[in-house]
Order: structure tokens, then C-alpha cells, then sequence
């Protein structure tokens, strides 16, 4: 492992430049661009993808629109702070990696204390928010996968065991029951099965971006399977993954609230993942298409989870 390059050089203009650099209006985008890339927003996206649906069905219908917006503000207000604290822990080997140079604190856009503050701030003001205009229940699931995210896979799993994402995962599947709880009150076996799919679609999802940048894991000194066990056995596990999340997905109807549509959708998306997985064992494809396929997959079987009741 590498203490990292000894220069980093900007990645995207102004948001390299240490905010003190700046000055007036100039420095204040920065550091507003900065602490906004803190929050990861492309994967606080995946929220409206997993928690909308979820209520729709919980609801039987459309839950409220003012319902349905409370309860995305505050998911994206604890996800995004605990993915704040995750680049505060991490910035150390987030400099040595190329592919997270980039990022706001490597790039010394921000002083570490001003993410950590940042990070922290969001998820307590998402826990009050979502507590007080949503229901306690939603409230308190959200920070446990704020609090999972941070000090068991991001400080104690991540550098430790190639298990790292397969356990730490369960922090990212927790949307479905935070918005069956926001609707209900409680916690059906639906949105338990629903867990189960984000739960068991994110390894195979992380282990092939794992498979493009095994060697910037390498230096940085993570242990992601493909680093630990070699890529012929994480090209493996996907597709195990893949078949093992896709058996769990078709048994949606018998939880109670799914249907025709969604078993129909489950089935067909479900092949086409498996397809593109066993392309991926075979080396016939590679690593990012499996990763892409994966999002499409998530967004197309979550897509008939709400159209289910529409149909």
C-alpha cells in the first residue's frame, strides 16, 4: 500500500482548488459543489428508485404526494450524510485510488472536520425531520442503516474482510422498509422481500465495478473480492449472486402484495441479468456491462413493484 501521489491535480476545475484559495462568490459555489459531492448523489438517485414504488404498493395506490416527498427528504438527508462520513473515514485511501482522487476532500476542497460536521449534521437533521413529519419507525430504520453504513461496513468492515460489501450491503437495502413503514406504520413481509432483492443485488452490483478497479484496490489495501480471491472466483460469485437474487425475486406474490406484473417482470428482467452474468463467468463480456445491467435491472423490477397495483 501507498501513501498516495504526492500531487493531486484538480479533476474538474474548481471544485479541485482548496476553497480558501477562492474567494467571494467563486469560493462559496466551491464549497456548496463540494459538500453536495459529498453526499454521493448518484446513489441517493437509487433511493427514488426503491422507496416511490415501495409506498405505492404499501398504499394499495398513491400513498400522497406530500407523503411520498417527506419520506425521500429524509432517506436522501441520512444517506447522504452517511455517505459523507463514509469519504471523511476514507479519505486516505480515497487519494490513493484514481478513480476517488477526485473527490472533494483529496482534492482538499474542504478541510476533513467541515465533512465530518457536514455528514453528521444531515443525518441527525434526516432522523428529526422524517421522525417528526413521517412516523418514528421510518425515522429510526433510516438512521440504523445510516449508522450500519458507517460503523460496520464503511470503519469496520471495508478494510477487513472481502465479506466487506456482502454484510454492509444491508445498509442500502433498507429504503423498502423505511417506506413501508411511513405508509403503514409497520413492516410487512413484502417489504422484507424486498429488502432481500436490494440485499442480494448489491454484491453481484459491487463485485463487477470491484473487477475493473481490482488494481487500485490492490494499492490502496481493500480487500474486495476480486483483490482477496482472484477474478475467475469473483466472476463466480456473481453469478451465483445473480441466480440466488433472481430465485428470491420470483417468490414476490407469495409474501402477499405482488402480482402477475411483477412476477412477470421479475422473470423476464431476472433472465436477462442471469444472461448477462453467465457472459461475465464465461468472459465473453465485460466487468461494466454486468455493473449497468445491474442498475437497469434494480430500476426495471422496482418500476413493477408500483406499477403492480396500477395494473
Amino acid at each position: 500500500m501507498t501513501s498516495g501521489p504526492a500531487k493531486l491535480r484538480p479533476a474538474n476545475g474548481e471544485i479541485g482548488a482548496p476553497a480558501a484559495a477562492l474567494s467571494g462568490f467563486g469560493r462559496a459555489r466551491a464549497v456548496a459543489r463540494a459538500l453536495a459531492e459529498l453526499t454521493k448523489p448518484g446513489i441517493i438517485g437509487l433511493l427514488l428508485v426503491t422507496t416511490a414504488p415501495t409506498m405505492v404498493l404499501a398504499a394499495d395506490g398513491w400513498p400522497g404526494l406530500d407523503l411520498i416527498l417527506l419520506t425521500l427528504l429524509g432517506g436522501m438527508l441520512t444517506a447522504g450524510g452517511a455517505n459523507a462520513l463514509n469519504q471523511w473515514y476514507d479519505r486516505d485511501i480515497d487519494a490513493v485510488m484514481a478513480r476517488t482522487r477526485g473527490r472533494p476532500l483529496p482534492m482538499q476542497a474542504l478541510p476533513p472536520n467541515a465533512a465530518l460536521a457536514w455528514g453528521t449534521g444531515l443525518v441527525v437533521a434526516g432522523g428529526v425531520q422524517i421522525a417528526l413529519t413521517v412516523n418514528p419507525l421510518s425515522a429510526g430504520l433510516a438512521l440504523a442503516a445510516a449508522a450500519f453504513y458507517v460503523f460496520a461496513y464503511t470503519i469496520w468492515l471495508k478494510r477487513r474482510t472481502p465479506q466487506n460489501i456482502v454484510i454492509g450491503g444491508a445498509a442500502g437495502a433498507v429504503p423498502p422498509l423505511v417506506a413501508w413503514a411511513a405508509v403503514t406504520g409497520d413492516v410487512s413481509w413484502t417489504a422484507v422481500l424486498l429488502f432481500a432483492v436490494i440485499f442480494l443485488w448489491t454484491p453481484p452490483h459491487f463485485w463487477a465495478l470491484s473487477l475493473k478497479y481490482r488494481d487500485e484496490y490492490a494499492e490502496a489495501g481493500v480487500p474486495m473480492l476480486p483483490v482477496a480471491a482472484g477474478e475467475a472466483e469473483t466472476r463466480k460469485q456473481i453469478l451465483i449472486y445473480a441466480v440466488i437474487l433472481v430465485a428470491v425475486s420470483l417468490i414476490g406474490p407469495a409474501a402477499g402484495h405482488l402480482g402477475w406484473c411483477y412476477e412477470a417482470t421479475a422473470a423476464v428482467a431476472g433472465a436477462a441479468f442471469i444472461w448477462f452474468a453467465w457472459r461475465l463467468y464465461a468472459g465473453k463480456d465485460a466487468p461494466m456491462r454486468v455493473f449497468f445491467a445491474s442498475i437497469a435491472y434494480l430500476a426495471i423490477i422496482f418500476a413493477a413493484v408500483g406499477l403492480d397495483v396500477l395494473v
